[in-house]
């Protein structure tokens, strides 16, 4: 039976003689038809430690070598790329420290005199007669705006 033999990146070399490999893959999505990209992680044996994360290999199928690992890494197809990262020296970065200005004091606010109390309204005595009262004299009479008789 042949042994399957897949293209990835190298995601991590942390493990000891160990590489983990992304493969992507393209598949039509079976409803929308779109191209999307899946992708799977192996675990690959690496015996002398040299493969480095970014590099592209092939790896090939194997038997199992631990729980994980049933791949062995054949070849380095690319190099990794270089980060775009800046060096700086140690010497020439001073540490930032923020001293917090105080914050001037407030003014305290003096004392306002005291106004007069004003003079309190009267207390009605019943609302309830006050409300009938008022409705009674605001509504005009009903007879007043009866319809006139049909002939």
């Amino acid at each position: 039976m042949p042994k399957r033999v897949l293209t990835g990146t190298v995601v991590s070399d942390k493990p000891e003689k160990t590489v983990v490999v992304r493969v992507e893959r393209r598949v039509k999505h079976p409803l929308y038809g779109k191209i999307i990209r899946l992708s799977k992680k192996y675990h690959a044996h690496d015996e002398g430690n040299v493969y480095r994360m970014g590099e592209q290999v092939r790896i090939e199928e194997c038997a199992p070598l631990s729980k994980k690992k049933n791949w062995t890494v054949l070849e380095r197809l690319g190099a990794a790329r270089p980060a775009d990262i800046e060096i700086v020296e140690a010497e020439t970065v001073k540490p930032v420290v923020e001293a917090k200005a105080e914050k001037p004091a407030k003014p305290v606010k003096e004392a306002k005199a005291e106004k007069p109390a004003k003079a309190e309204k009267p207390v009605k005595a019943d609302k309830k007669t006050e409300k009938t009262a008022k409705t009674a004299k605001d509504k005009p009479a009903k007879a007043a705006k009866s319809k006139p008789a049909k002939a």
